[in-house]
C-alpha cells in the first residue's frame, strides 16, 4: 500500500480523487460530515444521490455498504457514500463497521482512485467510542489494501483528539 495518514482538518477541503462521507441511509444529507459534504459540493451531489434513491436504493443505503457519486464542487473527484453503523452496547456491529472501510475502498478501486479521504464513520453523531472507531477503521484498512492499490489512504479527522486516537493506531 502506498502511505497511510492521519491528518488534522476539514474533509471537504481535501484535494484527493475521493472523499468518503460518512451518510445516513438515505443518501440526502445529514449533520455532521454528511451535511458539510452535501452543503460544499452543492446540487449534484444531492440530485445524483435522489437518483441512486429512485433506482438502486429506494430503502436507502444499508448500513456497511457504499456507493460513489461526483462531488459536485468539492475539490475531489467523487464522493463515496458509507452509512456506518450506530453504535450498541447489546450487539456487537463492528463487522459493519469495518465493512464501510473495506467497501468504499472496494468502489475506490474500483473508480480508479488512487488517493481517498476518510472521516472517523459512526463516531460522532452514531456515538461508536472514538478508540474502538480508530482500531477498526485502521485495521480494516490496513487488510484491505494491497501494496499497489492506492498512492495514500487518509484519515481526515475534525478534532485533535480524534486525530490523536487514529495517529496513534497509524503509528
Amino acid at each position: 500500500m502506498g502511505v497511510l495518514t492521519a491528518v488534522r482538518g476539514d474533509i471537504t477541503g481535501q484535494e484527493v480523487d475521493a472523499v468518503v462521507n460518512a451518510a445516513n441511509s438515505s443518501l440526502l444529507g445529514g449533520g455532521g460530515v454528511d451535511g458539510a459534504i452535501h452543503r460544499r459540493g452543492g446540487k449534484s451531489i444531492v440530485r445524483e444521490c435522489r437518483e441512486l434513491r429512485a433506482s438502486a436504493y429506494p430503502d436507502g443505503l444499508p448500513a456497511g455498504g457504499a456507493v460513489a457519486t461526483t462531488a459536485g464542487l468539492l475539490p475531489a473527484r467523487w464522493v463515496i457514500h458509507t452509512v456506518g453503523p450506530v453504535w450498541s452496547r447489546t450487539e456487537d456491529r463492528s463487522a459493519q463497521l469495518a465493512s464501510c472501510y473495506r467497501e468504499s475502498l472496494a468502489v475506490a478501486r474500483e473508480l480508479g482512485a488512487r488517493t481517498v479521504a476518510f472521516p472517523a464513520v459512526s463516531t460522532g453523531a452514531y456515538g461508536w467510542p472514538l478508540d474502538d472507531g480508530a482500531r477498526i477503521a485502521v485495521a480494516a484498512v490496513q487488510e484491505a489494501v494491497g501494496k499497489e492499490d492506492f498512492d495514500e489512504v487518509r484519515f481526515v479527522l475534525f478534532d485533535d483528539r480524534s486525530y490523536e486516537s487514529f495517529a496513534r493506531r497509524i503509528g
